[in-house]
């Protein structure tokens, strides 16, 4: 498998991360509309400066940064799974939510991996309560392949009870992609 190279797209350079990430990761992981829909809670500084050098050896972590001026505007999670399927997640500051960043990070990584990495097919998972985050994986043309009933919990209630919610799964072969996509 060849190992992941920089990404450049026409905004944005999507690479492995830094250390000096820690700031610019700080401040999207450490507001808590962001973390919201996460498996974790909001983090602080010294966590930011632990995950940002975590990261930089996580070959599934990528950072999405402006590319005219380097700043980390968010992250891509991509993981390989059994039978050459991979994982797709991701995470943005919220001042550079809704200015398409995302679907042209998550774009460019899928041509990526079905060019480049072998993937045959692609799966992400949201909570249905995550609006954007599945409006996002329609506009990527990720085929909604099932939802499932309080089938996970990141967060407990203030009793002490989980917090279950329901979540949609998607995929797209590789096969669906390039019929859809030109690249």
């Amino acid at each position: 498998m060849k190992t992941m190279e920089n990404i450049i797209t026409e905004r944005l350079i999507i690479r492995r991360f830094l250390k000096t990430d820690w700031q610019d990761l700080y401040e999207y992981l450490s507001d808590p509309e962001v973390v919201y829909f996460e498996p974790y809670e909001v983090y602080t500084q010294e966590q930011a400066m632990e995950e940002a050098i975590r990261r930089i050896d996580h070959t599934s972590f990528f950072a999405v940064c402006l590319k005219d001026s380097q700043k980390l505007i968010g992250n891509l999670y991509f993981n390989r799974g059994d039978f050459d399927t991979w994982e797709l997640g991701y995470v943005f500051n919220r001042t550079f939510q809704k200015q398409g960043y995302a679907m042209e990070s998550a774009t460019a990584l899928i041509n990526h991996a079905f060019s480049c990495l072998g993937a045959r097919r692609i799966i992400a998972r949201c909570s249905t309560k995550n609006v954007s985050s599945w409006r996002l994986l329609e506009r990527l043309r990720l085929r909604r392949e099932g939802m499932f009933l309080q089938n996970v919990y990141f967060k407990t209630k203030p009793n002490g009870e989980p917090d279950w919610f329901d979540s949609y799964s998607y995929a797209i072969l590789k096969e669906e992609w390039i019929k859809n996509n030109s690249y």
